[in-house]
């Protein structure tokens, strides 16, 4: 039949396709060939041409750069007793990343922590991209070591230093503080910053799956700690002035004070505090306007501690001896439309008597006698109008302005420390001047330093001067708080208004600046109280005291020996007259009770 299946001839289907079996197995077999001299030209790159592969790969997992903590240096006063000192702490850090892989174990973190576990969690969760973040920074090692114990994984702990400051509040404004990361903030630590931080270093090391060091790979680069630095400051010095100014702020209901003790010979700053005060070690460093360095960065009108100033430019002016006359009567003299006015009407004064009994009227004519130009470039000489060169943070240069800017009272106003401003550590920079012979030495407080002394006026005058103060502290002066047994004390005192919105408040300002002792000056000081509202405002009272206790101290334990030997003898004599007519009751009654064969000593400890 036509067209029947059964009528084709066998193997004859064309509609069936060819099956190549020898075809198929050469392509699979190609194929792995290919891949095999694929993996094996890849194994012997690997291998042979790229064999530290597997090195990189495994390093990217467990080997870590961390930097190599340091120490600050230590900073110490004159005498080598620490000041400032860094202890080692621990911070708790973590790898949000690896950390967030165990949600599970964020509450036992948390309470190991010490805080809500919505808050740990949104502080990790917010950092989810990142590998390291602090959890707790600064701690004890022993808190670490238990925070570490519960074994989470991802939190790791880091060694850091820490500042302490054995003075406290004695000392803060000196020293300064640092912060978290340990960097100087103000002060000393902010000053020599660079030089107290050093370098840290940096190495390689394998960290096992928990954190954990297991091998020093590789030294990076190599640490360089922190170099101590020897201050001028004498801290028994300091806390003297810390607490007599202290106890003067108290006794007279002050709002601040600041006191500066100078080496006159060296310009070394032996003591500097300041009121308010700060505790520098207390997580908490308080109200920043505490932090201020006043005896610094305070800007105040120098009042009467000026006018030995003004007595030596009409000195070296020609115009005047220390016995020139100056009729002051009737206690005052005009300035514009203003009065130039005394206490009291003190007559004929010699310039002697102007600086004894503080007269403003007295001082403005002395100005008077030097030409103006002379008169402002001799204060800028003594360090009035510039910074002292102490190299302190925020120090102020003061104010004073020169002649083509003034009005026709400023020259008189300044003459007795009005219309000028300075700072407690230049009223006392220039009294140490006088006291250095009239040489000007630039402050310092690291120990050692000498900068350059400047001759401002001749050893003559400035000897004057000092003699002319030294009237101050004797019967008749301002301030005969000031005066100390054994010691001539050249000082004077200044009670000025306080400037306020360019004009004056009701505020006042109670000075005593000094040098001690007159034959052989060794220290010069200046003290200042602010607002003083009980007892008294006037500088002679408030400040003198500050002044006496203090150099009374440091003269003592500087063994500096006494020029004032006739008065320091007598008044020996009269305390053993004294002490033996009270002993002599006593006396008596011993010997009244011992055997009459032997002699009735008195006992050592009797009053």
């Amino acid at each position: 039949m036509k067209g029947s299946v059964k009528n084709a001839p066998p193997g004859r289907n064309r509609n069936r396709a060819r099956f190549n079996l020898r075809g198929r197995v050469m392509l699979v077999v190609g194929a792995l060939g290919l891949c095999s001299v694929s993996l094996v030209g890849r194994a012997a790159y690997v291998q042979l041409v790229n064999s530290d592969f597997y090195q990189r790969e495994g390093n990217e997992r467990f080997v870590r750069e961390i930097e190599i903590p340091i120490s600050r240096g230590m900073i110490t006063d004159r005498n080598g007793e620490p000041v400032a000192v860094s202890s080692p702490v621990e911070s708790i850090w973590c790898d949000p990343q690896e950390l967030l892989k165990t949600p599970d174990r964020l509450p036992e973190l948390a309470a190991a922590l010490g805080e809500p576990l919505d808050a740990l969690t949104s502080r990790i969760s917010q950092r989810a991209e990142k590998e390291f973040y602090y959890l707790k920074r600064r701690i004890n090692p022993d808190e670490a070591k238990r925070i570490l114990a519960h074994g989470v994984p991802g939190v790791y702990s880091k060694r850091e230093y820490r500042r302490f400051y054995p003075q406290g509040e004695a000392m803060a404004h000196v020293l300064g503080f640092t912060n978290i990361d340990d960097r100087g903030q103000e002060g000393v630590e902010l000053a020599f910053d660079e030089w107290l931080r050093g370098t840290p270093g940096a190495k390689k090391v394998i960290r096992d799956r928990r954190g954990r060091i297991v091998e020093n790979v590789d030294l990076i680069k190599q640490a360089q700690p922190g170099k101590d630095l020897i201050l001028s400051i004498d801290r028994r010095i300091q806390f003297l002035a810390y607490r007599e100014l202290r106890n003067a702020l108290v006794s007279h209901d002050a709002s601040s004070g600041s006191a500066v003790v100078l080496d006159v010979a060296t310009g070394e700053v032996l003591a500097m505090v300041n009121l308010p005060t700060f505790n520098p070690n207390a997580a908490s460093l308080g109200k920043p306007d505490a932090h201020r360095n006043r005896a610094i960065t305070d800007m105040i009108e120098p009042g009467s501690t000026i006018k030995p100033i003004t007595a030596a430019a009409a000195m070296v002016a020609g115009a005047v001896t220390p016995a020139t006359q100056f009729n002051t009567a009737p206690g005052w003299i005009p300035n514009g439309r203003w009065r130039t006015t005394d206490t009291h009407n003190y007559g004929v004064l010699d310039v002697t008597g102007i600086i004894r009994k503080s007269s403003n009227v007295g001082a403005a004519k002395l100005a008077a006698l030097v030409p103006d130009q002379q008169y402002y470039e001799f204060l800028r000489k003594f360090g009035y109008g510039s910074k002292t060169g102490s190299g302190f943070p925020g120090e102020a240069a003061g104010k004073l302005v020169p002649p083509n800017r003034w009005s026709g009272t400023t020259k008189q106003t300044m003459s007795y420390g009005y219309g000028i401003s300075a700072t407690p550590l230049q009223i006392a920079h220039a009294y140490a001047t006088l006291g250095n012979g009239g040489k000007s030495i630039a402050p310092t407080f690291v120990k050692g330093q000498r900068n350059e002394p400047v001759e401002v006026v001749t050893p003559e005058i400035a000897r004057e001067v000092l003699k002319m103060m030294q009237t101050v502290t004797e019967t008749g002066g301002t301030a005969t708080r000031a005066a100390i047994l054994g010691y001539h004390v050249a000082g004077k005192t200044g009670t000025a208004r306080k400037s306020s919105g360019g004009g004056y408040s009701r505020d006042y300002l109670a000075f005593f600046a000094g040098v001690v002792p007159v034959d052989n000056p060794r220290f010069a000081m200046a003290v200042v109280v602010e607002n003083p509202r009980a007892g008294s405002i006037y500088g002679g009272l408030v400040s003198a005291p500050v002044f006496h206790n203090v150099m009374e101290g440091a003269l003592r334990l500087m063994d500096v020996p006494p020029d004032d030997i006739e008065t320091w003898i007598a008044a020996q004599d009269k305390n053993d007259a004294e002490g033996a007519r009270k002993l002599a009751p006593m006396a008596v009654a011993v010997a009244a009770r011992a055997p009459a064969a032997l002699p009735a000593p008195l006992p050592d400890d009797l009053p």
